[in-house]
């Protein structure tokens, strides 16, 4: 197994490192002391799970998240001081997968670790590797998309909000949560809910997909989507012969 630790205090780094060394005593813990650090490691290193403090020097927690979430389903426990229910309901819309607050004791970050990688297992690699969901496959490293094992071609934004929906599939993703993700704002400020309405519908077009009977993309309420299909890793027999993915524009 390996681990991510994301945090600008070497005491915590000491902390993390000796209790997940005591109960696993091969885990690999790869550090990082900032945010762009952190970004960058998760991009090469391909860590099993992440702890990730809020307090960075460079930027916030929730940017990492928010970058994170644009490439990658690798779960992330946030760690911080603060807990407030909205500091938490925050962590947990853009993607996170749980939240402890300093400071904790080693019992309950290892229950915490062995909780959700029993909860997400197999996701942690999905974002290097092909996944499938009723008739669709997606590859969101190379970028194509296949229904029925027909390509669609999706702009990049739409390819984000697929990935998006994806990687939260069964639980509603908030019009606030897939702004931060698409488009970098946690508030909405510069993208408005119409500007939402009409990627979504063009997504579910390409999709195949039916407002009135989805099989893919359903509208919560009052609340933003959901993607209802399970989703898996592909495996080698699943995998189609495609050319290489067609340049998209926005």
């Amino acid at each position: 197994m390996k681990v991510l630790a994301v945090d600008d205090h070497q005491s915590i780094i000491d902390a993390v490192k000796l209790c997940i060394n005591l109960r696993w005593p091969t885990a690999r813990i790869v550090v990082a002391y900032d945010g762009e650090s952190a970004i960058d490691t998760v991009k090469t290193e391909i860590p099993d799970i992440v702890i990730l403090d809020i307090g960075l020097p460079d930027m916030d927690g929730y940017s990492v998240l928010e970058n994170l979430r644009q490439f990658s389903s690798v779960p992330v426990i946030m760690l911080t001081v603060r807990d407030s229910d909205i500091d938490i309901a925050r962590g947990l819309e853009m993607g996170a997968d749980d939240y402890i607050t300093k400071p904790f004791s080693h019992v309950e970050l290892l229950a915490r670790m062995e909780a959700v990688l029993r909860r997400t297992a197999g996701r942690s690699d999905s974002s290097q590797r092909p996944l499938t969901a009723g008739d669709l496959w997606m590859d969101f490293q190379h970028g194509e998309v296949l229904v029925k094992r027909e390509p669609v071609q999706l702009t990049s934004t739409e390819l984000r909000v697929l990935r998006h929906l994806i990687y939260n599939a069964g639980r509603a993703v908030t019009h606030d949560s897939l702004v931060a993700a698409i488009w970098g704002t946690h508030r909405g400020e510069k993208v408005d809910t119409h500007t939402v309405t009409v990627h979504m519908r063009h997504l579910r077009a390409k999709l195949g997909d039916s407002v009135d009977s989805p099989k893919y993309i359903t509208t919560v309420r009052g609340i933003g989507y959901k993607f209802l299909e399970q989703t898996t890793v592909a495996t080698a027999t699943e995998l189609p012969l495609s050319d290489s993915p067609t340049d998209r524009e926005e």
